[in-house]
């Protein structure tokens, strides 16, 4: 009886790129928000690895587009990211996207691409729409420097010493926040950030995308008092000025050692670090060297 012949792996179709993993943007609300590129590679590729196939779908078929889609979200990240890594290593041509936006900005794929850099395969980024750079360009807010801290923690305590770390922040800050939660972190960044001017970004590229401007504690007041907390939400804070700056300017003074001494304590409790580390690491938290810290906790005699 002869041999059973396997199936090889079929042919790349012609014009295929060469293997090798894209990361490509996607609109984040609008569909027309896709280069041209974008929508070439996408047509190109052997696989598009996306969170979810139904939201990939729309866009594809909106375009034209039939390449196989396969699922890839934070559930089946490990297995799925091996298997993909093995399809690229066979010489296949693949794209991640996320649901919106650009891949792995507060989305999976940091392990996928990890793992292709690991084994020599090339990455090519397709950049495109951004919530984060749409929601920083219409605040009205600097954009020279700015820090993007992705999502503040789902827990109350937590959220509130994540932005306790980020009052000495002298930069524009950006921020993803849930409609469910918005709320309760206005609340708490006008409280610890101080009266800050601030822009609250609502489906962006939408139908219903809204800006609403204002100093935190006015933009808390609002929401709280019923605005629209439904979609999608960015958060640009401006940088302190005035009494804010005052009130969130790094620790250099000896009325800032109850607060720094109070951060050192309670590293060491919740997290039971000793002292030194706790120390180096609220000195970073404040902005300052470990050896100013050290100076304010312990004046030199």
């Amino acid at each position: 009886m002869p041999a059973r012949k396997s199936n090889p792996t079929p042919a790349a179709a012609p014009g295929a790129p060469p293997a090798c993993l894209y990361l490509v943007a996607t609109p984040i609300g609008n569909l027309e928000d896709i280069t041209l590129r974008a929508l070439r590679i996408l047509s190109e590729v052997r696989w598009i690895a996306c969170e979810d196939t139904r939201r990939t779908l729309k866009l594809l078929q909106r375009h034209g587009i039939s390449t196989r889609l396969i699922s890839y979200h934070e559930h089946n990240e490990p297995e799925r990211a091996t298997e993909l890594v093995a399809a690229l290593e066979r010489g296949e041509a693949g794209a991640l996207v996320t649901d919106a936006g650009t891949p792995l900005v507060s989305d999976p794929g940091f392990r996928l691409v990890a793992a292709a850099i690991a084994r020599g395969i090339r990455v090519v980024p397709l950049p495109g729409a951004s919530a984060v750079l749409a929601a920083l360009a219409a605040s009205g807010l600097p954009c020279d420097e700015y820090l993007f801290a992705g999502f503040l923690p789902a827990r109350g305590a937590e959220r509130r010493r994540a932005l306790e770390r980020l009052r000495a922040e002298p930069r524009t800050i950006v921020l993803f926040e849930a409609p469910h939660r918005l709320v309760a972190s206005l609340a708490d960044a006008a409280e610890i950030l101080g009266s800050r001017p601030a822009s609250v970004a609502r489906e962006l590229t939408k139908i219903h995308e809204e800006f609403r401007r204002g100093t935190l504690p006015e933009l808390a007041a609002q929401f709280a008092a019923g605005a629209a907390v439904r979609g999608e939400f960015t958060l640009v804070i401006g940088p302190p000025s005035g009494d804010a700056a005052h009130a969130a300017a790094p620790a250099s003074a000896a009325g800032a050692i109850p607060s720094l001494s109070a951060r050192v304590a309670e590293l060491m409790r919740l997290e039971g670090l000793s002292r030194n580390v706790a120390l180096k690491r609220a000195a970073r938290e404040s902005g300052l060297t470990r050896r100013e810290a050290y100076r304010l906790l312990i004046p030199e005699g």
